[in-house]
């Protein structure tokens, strides 16, 4: 469902006439090198395109217009050669709608100690050249990232890559439709939110619909899809013996496999992104969606329970950002504390809804009551996530603008079993401590339900941050509260009074 390899990214180089036709044929010979190499990166997941080198204001102004209505470009990386008079890069940086990527590099790694004279110096200038251009994207208040070092040093690829993952992620974000099945949970302050703005600032549009619409896909549910879906789940999960052919609940099984087909259906035929469910909205349905919301995450589509559309967005942006990359990302609610004070953790888990890709082994397909809703028993996979480095990431209002809140959390193994627990879990121990974490979670308002992922890394969020102009707060092993009640203080005043947004 996520292609990653759609997209592209556009190179642009910056020189002038100064220096001769002949410096600047070696300019684009080193660009187009830099370019092939990035890429055939393996951390690089599309296609860099080298575009002719650009030395005046017409040139640069009209790329960027062209680089603006092409879908496929999500991004531009530029970079100065030589010296790029930076007066000349005004009129094309005012128009760029697209992400910026700043790459801070040279073509030759190390000097010639022996060979070096002025023909060379006045080649490789990139160390005065992109400060000129720099001082432009500051003066000009530009949002963009600056990625220093050889552009062969796997560390800067890697940065790049992420910060191409980011920008196929934005261009996803445009226009995503995301469906709301009911309202969001009544009376919860935190799932609620302004949608025109959301749509302004992040791109989503949010449409709501009743119950009977999605109803009347899933009773449209043929045999023979049923059949096919029933026989697949036999094939990927251990289904509990319960939910085989004539046992006692396979009706129940039966059930959630129609709703994830109509539920499926729905999506698709309205070209929706993302979802979302909640308990108290089920008139119609026989029990609330359990894996059908775990397997639609799966495959790529955002969702978020009870009505928590924001939370839905941001985990099919995360979605896209992580394409191909090892590990996960899933729905995700910080549940319940254990506060043993020699090892203090989070049970981070859901009733229903946590997606198989951050599972550790073959899940498992069970019934188990619900005790709200007051509904069938519902359908779930029940697992537990690999231990290592993750993120929790939530958006939430603040009325005059949006907040991310991002903490780097070590996910560990349970102290114990947990056998009647009938729900997929994961364990975590928040940075830089589940007392200093959690405070610091609660003084920015993060909100309850997050967006967890072992695929990415703080650095994707800030990336986003950047291009959507967004406040982000980063908790991590550094984090005192001290320090941290005083960012707080610092960005309320910044947006209160310097920019707004």
């Amino acid at each position: 469902m996520i292609r990653l390899d759609q997209y592209e990214i556009w190179f642009l180089t910056g020189s002038q006439h100064l220096y001769g036709k002949e410096t600047l044929e070696q300019v684009a010979q080193h660009s187009q090198k830099i370019v092939a190499t990035l890429s055939d990166c393996a951390s690089i997941p599309t296609k860099i395109i080298f575009k002719p080198v650009l030395t005046t204001p017409e040139e640069i102004t009209q790329i960027v217009r062209a680089s603006n209505n092409d879908d496929r470009c999500v991004g531009v990386i530029a970079w100065m050669h030589t010296f790029s008079p930076a007066k000349n890069w005004i009129a094309g940086l005012s128009a760029l709608q697209k992400p910026l990527a700043h790459l801070h590099t040279q073509f030759n790694q190390d000097i010639p100690w022996s060979e070096i004279d002025m023909d060379f110096m006045n080649l490789n200038q990139a160390a005065h050249g992109d400060r000129e251009f720099g001082f432009m994207a500051t003066r000009m208040r530009l949002q963009r990232k600056v990625v220093v070092g050889h552009w062969q040093d796997q560390e800067v690829q890697a940065r790049l890559g992420a910060w191409i993952r980011v920008a196929c992620a934005w261009a996803d974000a445009q226009g995503m439709r995301v469906v709301r099945f009911g309202d969001n949970m009544r009376s919860v302050a935190v799932t609620e939110g302004d949608k025109v703005e959301a749509q302004l600032r992040l791109g989503y549009q949010v449409y709501g619909y009743g119950l009977g619409d999605l109803v009347e896909h899933i009773q449209a549910v043929s045999e023979g899809d049923l059949r096919q879906l029933l026989e697949l789940y036999q094939a990927q999960y251990l289904v509990a013996d319960d939910l085989q052919t004539g046992g006692e609940h396979h009706d129940s099984v039966r059930e959630a496999a129609r709703i994830e087909l109509g539920l499926r259906s729905f999506l698709v035929n309205g070209n929706f992104k993302a979802f979302t469910t909640t308990f108290e909205n089920l008139h119609g349905l026989v029990q609330l969606p359990g894996i059908a919301a775990q397997r639609l995450m799966a495959d790529g589509y955002g969702f978020g329970a009870e009505g928590d559309w924001r939370t839905s967005a941001l985990l099919r942006t995360m979605k896209v950002m992580a394409s191909g990359l090892a590990g996960g990302t899933s729905f995700m609610e910080d549940y319940t504390y254990h506060l043993k004070p020699t090892g203090m953790k989070v049970l981070g888990s859901h009733m229903l809804e946590i997606c198989p890709s951050i599972a550790d082994s073959q899940p498992k397909l069970e019934v188990h009551p619900l005790g709200i809703g007051g509904k069938a028993d519902p359908v779930r996979l029940v697992f537990d996530a690999p231990t290592g480095n993750a993120i929790n990431a939530s958006i939430i209002d603040m009325g005059n603008r949006l907040r991310m809140v991002v903490n780097d959390v070590d996910v560990v193994v349970a102290d114990e079993p947990m056998p009647k627990l009938p729900v997929a879990r994961v364990m975590w121990i928040p940075q830089p401590s589940l007392k200093v974490g959690a405070a610091a979670w609660i003084y920015a308002g993060g909100a309850h339900h997050t967006v967890f992922s072992q695929a990415l890394t703080a650095e994707h969020m800030m990336d986003y941050a950047e291009i959507a102009q967004i406040e982000l707060l980063h908790i991590t092993q550094d984090t005192t509260l001290h320090q941290f009640k005083n960012e707080l203080r610092w960005n309320e005043m910044f947006y209160l009074l310097g920019r707004g947004y």
